[in-house]
């Protein structure tokens, strides 16, 4: 009975765990970009974590997409994100914020300040956003593969959107696309693949 519990456990624990220390850069690469449609990948520009944990460019792309890769500090959540370059300094100044301590509320109510007072950028366009998120235990660090415990979210940002200039519900549906932050800076459209 020992042996079929411990063969049990075996079989249920993840065969690549994630280190606290953040993974070699080109591991965070090859995962950051997962989210992305292939024609996307090798292009793009990663940001990740250098030894130390501090957030650096890892690779400099030359496409229209930024990737995020997964936060070193958490090591249960896997969350890759991947946008539009237009909006990096959108997304910069809320990374900045946090740093600094800020919750969520403290920094829409900054940044959307920042935007009315054209301090901050925002795209002038649609753009969109790419994420994955799951359980480290779901990722396969070597083989930069994810299993379907890893769900997908894609998300089209339309600064000031909102229901009327969309057609689109300001409340979440199942299965079908609806707008978040309507009439705000952060207006997306959000996409929530049920697969």
């Amino acid at each position: 009975m020992r042996s079929l519990v411990l063969g049990a456990i075996l079989l249920n624990t993840p065969a690549i765990m994630p280190a606290q220390a953040p993974l070699p850069a080109a591991q965070q690469i090859a995962l950051a970009v997962l989210p992305l449609p292939q024609t996307f990948r090798a292009d793009a520009t990663v940001l990740g974590y250098d030894t130390a944990g501090k957030l650096v460019t890892l690779r400099a792309g030359k496409g229209v997409m930024t990737c995020l890769a997964s936060d070193p500090r958490d090591a249960t959540t896997f969350h890759v994100a991947c946008y539009q370059n237009s909006m990096e300094p959108f997304m910069a100044r809320g990374r900045a914020l946090r740093a600094q301590g800020a919750n969520d509320a403290k920094v829409d109510t900054v940044r959307f300040a920042e935007v009315r007072a054209r301090k901050l950028r925002i795209p002038k366009q649609a753009a969109a956003l790419w994420t994955l998120t799951g359980p480290w235990s779901a990722v396969n660090i070597a083989a930069a593969t994810v299993t379907v415990a890893v769900r997908p979210l894609y998300e089209v940002y339309m600064p000031y959107a909102t229901a009327a200039s969309t057609g689109l519900p300001d409340q979440p549906i199942r299965n079908g696309p609806w707008l978040m932050d309507p009439g705000t800076p952060k207006a997306h459209i959000m996409f929530v693949p049920s697969m």
